[in-house]
C-alpha cells in the first residue's frame, strides 16, 4: 500500500484492503509483505518462520532485508509516538476521514 500522498503525487493507486486483512494493498507481493509484518508484530515463532520463508521466496534475500528494515522502522516509530502521546494534527484528521472510517479506527482508545 502506498502512503496516500505519495500515491497521489506519483499517480499511483493504493488500497486499504491489506490493512483489514482482505487483500494485498495493491502492491507486488503485498500479501507476503503483510503476513511478514503481522508475524513480526504479533505472530508466533513458527508463524514468523513461515512468513519469512514465503517473503524470501517472493522477493529474494535482498528484498527481504529491505522489508525487514521497513517493518522494524515503522514498529519503532509507532511505539515511540504511542509512548509519548503525540496527538494527530488537525490537518491530518481532516484529510484522513475516509481512510479512518474504512478502517474503523476512530473508536480506538
Amino acid at each position: 500500500m502506498l502512503l496516500r500522498e505519495s500515491g497521489a503525487h506519483y499517480g499511483e493507486s493504493y488500497s486499504l484492503d491489506g490493512v483489514t486483512g482482505d487483500g494485498d494493498g495493491g502492491v507486488p507481493h503485498g500479501r507476503q509483505l503483510i503476513e511478514f509484518a503481522e508475524a513480526v508484530v504479533s505472530g508466533t515463532e513458527a508463524g514468523l518462520d513461515r512468513a519469512r520463508e514465503a517473503l524470501i521466496g517472493a522477493v529474494g534475500e535482498e528484498g527481504f532485508v529491505d522489508a525487514a528494515g521497513v517493518v522494524a522502522s515503522f514498529n519503532a516509530v509507532v511505539r515511540i509516538a504511542d509512548a509519548t502521546g503525540i496527538p494527530v494534527e488537525d490537518f491530518k484528521l481532516e484529510r484522513t476521514v475516509e481512510e479512518r472510517a474504512a478502517l474503523g479506527i476512530d473508536g480506538w482508545n
